[in-house]
């Protein structure tokens, strides 16, 4: 294992005024997405969306550090034959991939998942390095309701999740560390504190017991915050406050890199989130976004499937960047989303 060079590429995914773009919305994920649009989920279909993205040479240049991808992308080309991987190479940003199989039932955990994908994990990982992935991303769902999250369900997903990482670092692939903590649900922000708390614990203990070099990944973590049904939704900067509060209990400052997944907040929640806790610096890890939705569903809407509107797509996809890109250094305003409206 080459650490500086891992180390290089997870600091170089966390770069100032850039985030990563999670493109990696599995075939039912997507096909929910494009049935919004109007727009049947084909392979061609997918990849011509997607090539759209890798193709906004603004916000790829610009703001755009590194792009999940799923398996199906990875291998697709464009449609002059130029590998997807390449687009986003030659923009300048790093390919990843997502390499998780996606969840079960957890055995006497009713109500709860682990993630699932580790068997044959090694060899995927070489042929994905072939490809010209640098890093891969692997998401534990950690759901609150009554009487859960259990340590068991805690426990056995930042242990697949310290594995998982251990196995990257092996095939000198930097690892995106998710252990996601839902935002469904009515809880409030300290009850949401609290479980990201434990939850995060357990995971780093995990990774030291499996020997993962910090310095060589990069945690994608939930923000604290309340759940979509609770009846005391937190401000934001009640939002900013507690996240950062708790990233400097839990997170060591070994780790290059944060990126928060958006978890179902609107665009400009998860972009004013994000700038608030610029806010309250110096902090002591990269501290950027790796959106999907958050970044998507407005460049989706403005494309619907037409070759037409691909320029409309672009610029829509570009925007949602720039806004996301300043709030990573804590440049953001709403009033530069109503100049754009």
């Amino acid at each position: 294992m080459d650490l500086t060079e891992l180390n290089r590429i997870a600091t170089a995914m966390v770069a100032p005024g850039k985030g990563i773009l999670a493109a990696d919305e599995s075939s039912g994920t997507i096909k929910k997405r494009f049935d919004a649009i109007g727009v049947e989920s084909t392979e061609e279909n997918r990849r011509d969306y997607r090539e759209m993205l890798f193709r906004s040479n603004e916000a790829m240049s610009r703001y755009i550090s590194g792009v999940i991808l799923y398996d199906e992308t990875i291998w697709q080309d464009a449609k002059d034959g130029t590998p997807l991987v390449k687009l986003i190479e030659q923009s300048g940003a790093i390919p990843g991939i997502k390499v998780d199989e996606g969840t079960q039932a957890l055995p006497m955990c009713p109500g709860e998942l682990v993630t699932v994908g580790l068997d044959k994990l090694a060899e995927r990982l070489k042929k994905y390095y072939e490809r010209g992935a640098r890093f891969a991303k692997w998401r534990a769902v950690i759901d609150i309701g009554s009487g859960i999250p259990s340590m068991t369900a805690i426990s056995v997903n930042a242990h697949a999740l310290a594995r998982y990482a251990a196995l990257c670092q092996a095939a000198q692939i930097v690892p995106i560390v998710e252990p996601e903590v839902l935002m469904d649900g009515d809880h409030d922000i300290d009850r949401c504190y609290e479980v990201t708390s434990r939850v995060l614990n357990k995971t780093f203990q995990e990774l030291r017991v499996q020997r993962v070099a910090l310095e060589g990944m990069v945690l994608k973590p939930n923000m604290a915050i309340s759940g979509k049904k609770s009846a005391k939704p937190a401000s934001v900067e009640e939002v900013a406050e507690k996240t950062i509060r708790l990233l400097r209990a839990c997170v060591p400052a070994a780790v290059p890199g944060i990126a928060f997944l958006s978890g179902g907040q609107s665009d400009e929640e998860a972009t004013a989130h994000l700038n608030a806790m610029h806010k309250l610096g110096p902090l002591p890890w990269g501290l950027t976004f790796s959106y999907g939705r958050a970044l998507q569903a407005a460049p989706q809407k403005a494309w619907s499937g037409k070759a037409e509107n691909i320029a409309a797509g672009q610029n829509a996809f570009s925007h949602r960047a720039r806004m996301n890109g300043l709030a990573s250094r804590g440049e953001w305003q709403s009033s530069l989303e109503q100049k754009a409206a």
